[in-house]
């Protein structure tokens, strides 16, 4: 019996399709795939899909959590892509957690909260 799992994805709602895809790109994220309803967003060994299905209170209490390598670095990329501006989001500046991340959130245009952070050193988390 063989249970290996080979990967996971979460189905992001989306209340402008087009625009939702429009917001990941402009992130450095790319869409390999997309149909009418669907599309695969990948950046790297990571994906989702952004599916064009919109329940406000699904969107509002709906998270992702992107693990990347240094979260300043991703901030940097979020200003330098003008997405506040071009999408009206919702971004805050990097903080220290007391969970041991360095992270910031970002909103998408539909409301999905996202988490960007990286570790901390075990140290500094404790």
């Amino acid at each position: 019996m063989n249970l290996t799992v080979v990967e996971i994805k979460a189905f992001v709602p989306a209340r402008d399709f087009e625009r939702a895809k429009a917001f990941y790109l402009a992130l450095g994220f790319e869409l390999p795939w997309s149909s009418d309803d669907l599309a695969y967003v990948r950046h790297g060994n990571t994906s989702f899909l952004l599916q064009r299905f919109y329940v406000p209170e699904h969107a509002g209490n709906f998270m992702m959590h992107l693990l990347v390598e240094n979260a300043d670095d991703w901030h940097a990329r979020v200003l330098a892509a003008d997405v506040v501006e071009r999408f009206g989001v919702r971004l805050e500046p990097p903080q220290d957690r007391p969970w041991g991340l360095r992270d910031f959130v970002l909103t998408d245009p539909s409301g999905v909260l996202w988490r960007i952070g990286h570790n901390l050193p075990l140290a500094a988390a404790g």
